[in-house]
């Protein structure tokens, strides 16, 4: 029996998915992670015909993705930062604006602490582990703590850093307990809690997959910020910074809770690539630098 080409295939979905609100560029990208391919290889082969079981795999990949599956969950497979991490279920799919929120806090390292000394860092809610992991694959020297209220996501961040060849201290509880419980304190603190206020409308192919616990965060989306800033002080040591990703519509807000919370404390919003207000700095103790 003759098969379809890479070609005839490729743009048989691609001509599908035009005609919908839906990617066209995913039949591509499924093929080169089924045929572990890389673009210029696919290329090459779009002629060839398709092997019977890479067909089979790629149709029933490209059936999830029209019924709404998003692709990373597909592929089961997300690049962050230059690297791959496990995604599934139970975590929530990194963003790019997340890295930039990497980026951010290891050029705070640079300028904020000394070469070379040893770092305390935790990272609060850390789904698959993307920042943890990405922070202690970056700079050897950052002791990593991650924490996260699901046990299965913690499984998933454990299997990354594995993967990824670093160590990171993975401990399961709500929000700030298992650190308050060991009385612990960090040099860098980091979350990108659930921001989504409740009631807001969302990408179905989002609300519908990724863990509700990682996307909402109350009725204003700013109810997990003020647990942490509520206690956030007594795992701080005497110099400190505070990381956070943000909702890029939620500054004024944000300012509130900082004069609440931190009213002499220094802090910056910054924005991301695309100019929106994305990511919260707190200086505790700490004299910021002129933007």
């Amino acid at each position: 029996m003759t098969m379809p080409t890479y070609k005839q295939v490729i743009r048989r979905y691609e001509n599908e998915l035009t005609e919908t609100d839906k990617d066209s560029n995913v039949p591509k990208v499924l093929f080169y992670h089924l045929a572990q391919k890389e673009p210029h290889q696919l290329y090459l082969m779009m002629d060839e015909e398709v092997e019977p079981e890479l067909l089979e795999s790629f149709e029933k990949a490209m059936t999830l993705y029209m019924q709404g599956y998003p692709v990373q969950y597909i592929k089961g497979v997300e690049t962050f930062f230059g690297r791959d991490f496990i995604v599934n279920e139970n975590v929530l799919i990194p963003r790019y604006e997340t890295e930039e929120l990497v980026e951010n806090i290891l050029y705070h390292i640079d300028d904020y602490f000394e070469p070379s000394i040893p770092l305390d860092v935790v990272d609060v809610g850390t789904g698959s582990g993307a920042i943890a992991i990405s922070l202690k694959a970056e700079e050897a020297r950052l002791n990593v703590t991650a924490t996260d209220i699901s046990f299965e996501a913690l499984d998933v961040a454990k299997q990354n850093a594995q993967n990824i060849g670093v160590e990171i201290d993975f401990m399961q509880g709500d929000i700030l307990q298992p650190l308050l419980d060991q009385d612990m304190k960090f040099d860098i603190f980091i979350s990108n809690p659930p921001y989504i206020p409740q009631e807001q409308d969302i990408e179905a192919v989002v609300k519908n997959n990724e863990p509700h616990v990682a996307l909402f965060g109350g009725k204003d989306g700013l109810y997990f910020y003020r647990k942490i800033f509520e206690g956030v002080q007594s795992l701080l040591k005497e110099r400190a910074i505070l990381a956070f990703e943000m909702g890029f519509d939620q500054k004024e807000d944000m300012e509130k809770e900082m004069n609440h919370y931190f009213p002499n404390t220094p802090f910056k919003i910054l924005k991301d690539m695309n100019g929106k207000d994305r990511m919260l700095f707190i200086y505790h103790n700490i004299e910021p630098k002129k933007l």
